[in-house]
Order: structure tokens, then sequence, then C-alpha cells
């Protein structure tokens, strides 16, 4: 590949069709700097050049998209630009900062190091990359990026992630654990949280024609019917498990209800935020409660 090729690799062209994966889905795998610009804007063929430039030198380090607000009108819309040239940078989907105008050189690539991930948070993004192929060289980037940076979440949630992967729950228990020593876990840590709650060598192996025998058996039993919401849990029967779970709950059996609650709200984490079935348990948890 010659050096223009190389160059054009990190600079490419966005508009309204192609800017969701163009921008907003590499910035998960990179720094994504979006200059909204326009032809007639005399600023813009100032700046554009520029930012040309530290794409081709930074040769990957970060994507240079170019989206003329007259082709992306909605895209700058939805960013609130007001004034161009506008430049935004995006990381992990999100916006992280933007500047307005021309600013110099070395202002920008001061502005573009200081958004650049960090050796450590690279470490984490290629133990990703590698981690189905080589789980191995995966873990080994992980503790490296942790030892790099002790206090950065990414490489502790991604190592756990493999370790529950490889069935070494022990070790990736203890991992969320430490993490939720601060008081607080990531949602990606939450739901690996739930994954190992539910896949715990303590559930054992699940007869759930037993648990349902004993649950019909014992239809009063808020005990019988929790036992049948773990075991339904397990199997990712999701639906009937948040119903023996909520009944559990809604029987107010002092002991239970706090471990059908939590039951509950492991399996919330392991559905889609936007799932009918997260929406009509969680109101009906919330009335059960309060």
């Amino acid at each position: 590949m010659g050096k223009a090729s190389e160059t054009q690799a990190w600079i490419v062209e966005a508009d309204d069709t192609n800017f969701q994966q163009t921008a907003v889905e590499r910035s998960r795998q990179m720094l994504v700097v979006i200059d909204f610009w326009a032809t007639w804007c005399q600023p813009c063929r100032l700046l554009g050049p520029v930012l040309e430039k530290l794409a081709a030198e930074y040769a990957g380090r970060f994507l240079l998209v170019k989206a003329d607000t007259d082709k992306t009108p909605n895209i700058a819309a939805g960013f609130g630009v007001q004034s161009i040239p506008a430049v935004y940078a995006m990381r992990d989907a999100q916006v992280i900062d933007f500047f307005v105008g021309l600013m110099p050189e070395d202002q920008i690539r001061s502005w573009i190091d200081r958004l650049l991930p960090s050796l450590a948070e690279e470490m984490v993004a290629e133990a990703k990359r590698v981690a189905e192929a080589d789980p191995k060289s995966a873990e080994a980037k992980y503790l490296e990026a942790s030892r790099l940076e002790p206090n950065l979440p990414a490489a502790k949630i991604g190592l756990a992630e493999l370790l529950m992967q490889q069935g070494r729950l022990d070790e990736s228990a203890a991992i969320i654990d430490e993490l939720a020593k601060r008081g607080y876990l990531e949602p990606a840590a939450e739901k690996l949280q739930a994954q190992l709650h539910l896949s715990s060598p303590a559930q054992g192996a699940v007869d759930l024609s037993a648990l349902r025998e004993a649950a019909a058996a014992s239809p009063n039993d808020p005990a019988a019917q929790l036992a049948l919401a773990e075991g339904l849990a397990t199997q990712r029967n999701y639906e009937e498990a948040l119903a023996a779970a909520l009944a559990v709950v809604q029987s107010g059996k002092k002991e239970l209800v706090e471990p059908a609650r939590k039951l509950m709200v492991d399996i919330f984490r392991l559905l889609p935020d936007d799932s009918q079935l997260v929406n009509e348990y969680r109101r009906k948890l919330s009335t059960a409660l309060y």
C-alpha cells in the first residue's frame, strides 16, 4: 500500500447514510475526530489541511471524518453545530470534547494528544480484538494494562469477562468483587456480576422438572418458588423466572424478598435495556416493593 493510500485510510468522507458506521461505530475502536466544514467556508478550507496533515502524521492513531454540513445537515444538527468549522472528538460512541473555529497546529496537536488513548487503553483494545483467537495473549495484555494503569476499570472488566468465558469463575468473580469495593460498578461489570451469579457452581446441576414439581406441590411456599426462579434463570428462561421471583417478592416473606429482588435485577442486567420484558417487570417489581 502506497503512502497516499495509507493516508487515505485515516481520512474518510461521511454523509447522512454512512455516518453511524463511519464515525460512531469506529469510535468504539479508536479516537474519531469529526471535522464539520463546507466548501464555501474559508476558515474551514484553512483548518481542513491541518487536520488532514495530522491524520497522516499520526498514521492510524485517530480517524479523521470529514463531514460537509451541506451533505450532513441532520448529523450537524444532532451535534448542535451552529457555526463552522466545528471539530468534535468521539470515543466509545460518546463526544468527549470539541472546538469551534480556527486553532493553531500546535494547539490542535496538543488537543489530539490529550484525547488519544493511553498505552494501557490501547492494550485493552488490542486484547479485545484478539480475545477469541488468542485468549492467552489477551490475558497477558489485560494484565499488563492493569500494571501500567492500576485504576483502569476497562482492563479489569475485560480480564474478568475473558476468565468467565474460560470457565474460571472464581477468578472472574474475585475481580468483580474487588471493583465493587469502590461502591459502584460500571454497567459492563454489573452485567458480568449477574452472569457470574447465574452461572455460579453453587447453582449446581439444575433439574427443572423436579423444581417445577416442588413449586406446584407447594404453591404457597416462597422458598420453593425462589428455587424454581433461580433454576429457570440459569437456563435462560427469563420470563418464567421473573414471574416466579416476583411472586416471592409479593409474598412478603422477609428473608426471601431480597434474594428474589436481586435475582430479578440480575436478569434485567442481562436483557437489553429497551426489552419489553424488562420494562414490564421493573414496573411490577416497583409496585410490589413500594
